[in-house]
């Protein structure tokens, strides 16, 4: 019979003390690195094992608790044997597992060179299912519009989420000790489905893997990564926040909970979290990840919980997290406790592809040896070196400048078989809902639709009902001259049992509103 086991409390705390005891205040990186091959491997084993224990862990909570971290009283599991359970038994879980590993095999097949096209059309044509930023991605390249433009903001209503956040571990893994490298590749792979902050969220993932190579000091990690990240983007202020708020309130993770909610919990961008508690921006689903590394303190058991009991994306922010901390211990030292069970998981394929851990734990390292080659560093048999690249803040780029969701307009879940129009005020507008049919009816249709502002025709659209293919909103306008507004929505090739469902519409301006308001009794 399986059992839950319980960490005794001596040991929470026993792999932070030794890593502290053997880790340093580092202050700045090397100009070279010198690693064992089998260290190098161990690391990267540990990465990508960290990846699956976290996701692993958290996969029972996400998107539970929003605008709420977990309470301590509410345990989550962990038992021997969960991991095989799970990849057998809840294989999409694995996500931002498989689909890194879309982009691994790109690189395995067409070289660390290959181009962004390669990498969108195998993320487009792929059997997995995708949501927000992924999804208006695979659309857009399904239809005709290729990478960078795929991910851009006005092409994209899910430019900030956290797409490719979740997805940018494997540009870090085979990119150790070089940042720089790294961001190279993702900018290629990152601005497929997301731009600017959703990009970040990216770039620094990805940063935190390379440096988690050459250091064991967690906090230098997370400062250190930063530095890829434009200063004056919000994504930057808001790690920056955090780190800050850390030193504040150095033995209190939900005080600094608060503060990231308090000052970040209003995202602009993606339309399904406006106005209500879900949130899958990258700004603060990463703020999650730093928490749980920064109060983690090298502690694999308290990195897990903290990046969990955080909330919204608690399965793939812990993953992040996980993997980051796996490859600063390596495999070898990751605790025994998380991974039980995880041999007999290790030659399980992930759902999607024909790559298990094992595999990925050669592809990876072989990819690795690549980089670091390309790069001017040497590998031999018994040392590699390692040209250490001090990080640079890739370019500034914003989403969403300057247009604040003012009002969520209700459509009354509308089923619309011809037209419908409506007015609205304000500078921008996206329309939600989806292409659907009636419940008797098995073969999938492509609806299409004509769309007018203010009489002219602005665009003309492919809905089809089939979920793989599906445009993840309906339409969506930014930009717009400030002032009163209609919109009208036309199906131009109406069939019986086929219709758009019209849920809801998110009216934007050029100016935040504030909802708050004081009433001073006094002068009434």
């Amino acid at each position: 019979m399986k059992k839950n086991f319980i960490i005794p409390k001596i040991a929470l705390g026993m792999l932070a003390v030794c890593l502290s005891a053997s880790s340093y205040a580092q202050s700045s990186l090397p100009k070279q690195a010198k690693i064992k091959p089998e260290v190098l491997k161990d690391k990267l084993k540990g990465g990508w094992a960290g990846q699956v224990i976290g996701v692993t862990f958290g996969g029972p909570t996400e998107f539970k608790y929003n605008g709420t971290y977990i309470p301590d009283n509410k345990v989550i599991p962990w038992f021997d044997g969960y991991i095989k359970k799970t990849m057998i038994e809840w294989p999409g879980l694995y996500d931002d597992v498989y689909m890194d590993l879309t982009f691994v095999d790109i690189i395995e097949k067409k070289g660390i060179d290959a181009p962004a096209s390669d990498f969108a059309n195998a993320f487009a044509n792929a059997e997995y299912t995708l949501w927000h930023a992924n999804q208006a991605a695979r659309y857009n390249i399904l239809n005709g519009v290729m990478p960078p433009e795929s991910g851009h903001w006005l092409n994209n209503p899910h430019a900030d989420d956290i797409d490719y956040q979740i997805e940018a571990d494997f540009a870090g893994l085979m990119n150790p000790g070089m940042p720089n490298s790294a961001s190279d590749i993702s900018d290629k792979v990152g601005h497929i489905m997301n731009y600017g902050d959703g990009w970040y969220g990216g770039v620094y993932v990805g940063a935190l893997y390379t440096i988690a190579y050459i250091s064991d000091d967690v906090h230098f990690v997370v400062k250190e990564a930063l530095k890829t990240v434009p200063e004056q983007s919000d994504f930057y202020k808001c790690i920056a926040d955090v780190i800050k708020w850390h030193a504040q309130y150095p033995n209190d993770w939900k005080q600094t909970w608060f503060e990231i909610q308090k000052k970040w919990s209003e995202a602009h961008g993606c339309p399904d979290g406006a106005f209500g508690p879900f949130n899958i921006d990258a700004k603060i689903n990463a703020a999650y990840i730093v928490l749980g590394l920064l109060y983690g303190n090298g502690d694999f058991t308290q990195t897990l919980e903290i990046s969990t009991r955080a909330g919204h994306d608690s399965d793939c922010n812990p993953s992040n997290a996980g993997g980051v901390l796996g490859t600063i211990l390596g495999y070898d030292k990751i605790p025994a406790y998380w991974k039980m069970g995880l041999k007999e998981a290790e030659d399980i394929n992930f759902k999607y592809t024909d790559i298990s851990l094992n595999k990925v734990y050669d592809i990876g390292y072989k990819h690795a040896l690549q980089m670091i080659k390309k790069n001017g560093g040497k590998v031999g048999a018994k040392e590699i070196v390692i040209n250490v690249q001090q990080p640079k803040a890739v370019r500034y780029e914003k989403a969403f400048e300057g247009t604040y969701p003012i009002e969520r307009m209700s459509l009354g879940n509308k089923s619309l078989v011809s037209e419908h129009a409506f007015d609205f005020t304000g500078t921008g507008i996206v329309i939600k809902g989806n292409a659907a049919k009636n419940a008797n009816i098995k073969e999938d249709y492509t609806l299409e639709l004509t769309v007018y502002i203010d009489g002219k025709e602005v665009e003309r659209t492919k809905m089809p009902t089939d979920y793989q293919t599906r445009k993840h909103d309906i339409f969506w306008k930014y930009q717009l001259p400030k002032g009163k507004h209609n919109v009208k929505v036309v199906v131009t090739n109406p069939k019986k049992g086929y219709y758009i469902r019209m849920t809801d519409a998110i009216i934007y301006s050029d100016q935040p509103v504030d909802g708050i308001h004081f009433h001073d009794h006094k002068h009434d």
